[in-house]
């Protein structure tokens, strides 16, 4: 299961408890040498509640790293 798609089945909004959500990859540079070549390595998932708009974000490389078993389990704990 791709990691957008676990986050949009247990996604919850921790302001209005809403249960839609929309969600966006953003890249950005870093600084010294990636900023002056633009390399964008470093890569974000934007999550927004599709009722109220609050907007928060997760770094996939992160929930990447974590087994299947383990990914579930982060997602309940930022979704529960």
């Amino acid at each position: 299961m791709r990691i957008e798609d676990a986050i949009e089945e247990k996604f919850k909004c921790t302001k209005c408890r809403g249960t839609s959500c929309r969600i966006k990859e953003v890249a950005m540079t870093g600084t010294g040498l990636s900023k002056l070549l633009d390399i964008q390595h470093n890569h974000f998932l934007f999550v927004s509640c599709e009722n109220c708009g609050y907007v928060e974000v997760y770094n996939p490389s992160i929930l990447e790293g974590k087994s299947r078993g383990q990914l579930g389990t982060v997602l309940d704990i930022l979704f529960g």
